[in-house]
């Protein structure tokens, strides 16, 4: 089984690197034998993930890559150094996600959206993945030897949000929700993914969706307890309790799984 989940000798690149969830992803691919690319909107954000996990791993097996998923031509230079570098992509991991920039605006009710913010939300998560996987998986199917797509949704893409939890919460001091772009948009993910699964099948490019439940990062005591009253485990997740499920996706350990949405929620979809 180590050899299956070894990843040595594979090149990965993740979006949104430098997120609260993508610094874990980053680490926990590199620590497997990964060569991978952190990508992100800003150079020091990348580079200090880098810096972090060079600790554990060779420094030489990491890129940190300044990028803008939402431009072509800022993604095409983003291919070019992983190339120059590495030589191929093997996996791809989808985790960039945009809340916009003002948490206000984006925590607005649906009644007074701003149909600017809804554009920009969309333009990253959905817009900025097609043009990611368009580019990699390209390269993929030009390379000949398959690969593995990830795409980061949310259990809110899956069920919708209970209202009645958002009472009383907060996040970094913000009264929050869940809008119905970062819904909608996320459903859309697994859309878009489960298209692709098939669509590249022929090519053994395997496409799968990595769903997470809520993760601790930030939230008030309100939200927490709100939140996992509703949740059978009982709790709120933690950012590493997405690792195996990223880990089996990524590697070899996954060879016949494909179009498929694996959700780590605590059991929260079970209800």
């Amino acid at each position: 089984m180590d050899k299956l989940f070894s990843l040595e000798g594979k090149t990965a690149v993740i979006t949104g690197g430098s997120g609260i969830l993508g610094r874990g992803f980053c680490k926990v691919l590199a620590e497997y034998g990964a060569n991978v690319a952190i990508v992100d909107l800003k150079q020091s954000d990348v580079d200090r993930v880098a810096s972090d996990i060079s600790g554990s791993v060779q420094e030489n097996k990491l890129l940190p890559i300044q990028c803008d998923i939402t431009d072509p031509k800022s993604l095409k230079k983003m291919l070019a150094q992983i190339i120059e570098k590495f030589g191929k992509i093997n996996i791809l991991h989808n985790n960039a996600g945009s809340k916009s920039e003002n948490h206000r605006d984006f925590f607005e009710k649906f009644e007074d959206y701003d149909y600017k913010v809804w554009q920009d939300i969309m333009r990253v998560n959905i817009d900025g993945m097609f043009l990611t996987t368009q580019l990699v998986g390209k390269h993929m199917v030009d390379h000949g030897q398959g690969g593995s797509i990830i795409n980061t949704a949310s259990i809110y893409g899956v069920v919708a949000p209970d209202q009645s939890i958002y009472k009383g919460s907060e996040y970094l001091g913000v009264e929050i929700n869940t809008p119905a772009v970062y819904s909608t948009s996320k459903a859309a993910v697994i859309g878009f993914s489960k298209y692709l699964a098939t669509y590249w099948a022929h090519d053994n490019i395997r496409v799968n969706i990595l769903t997470p439940g809520g993760i601790e990062s930030g939230q008030n005591e309100t939200f927490k307890k709100n939140y996992s009253s509703r949740v059978p485990l009982g709790r709120m997740g933690m950012a590493n309790e997405l690792h195996g499920a990223l880990l089996f996706l990524a590697s070899d350990a996954a060879s016949y799984v494909t179009g498929q949405n694996i959700i780590v929620d605590g059991g929260l979809t079970c209800w």
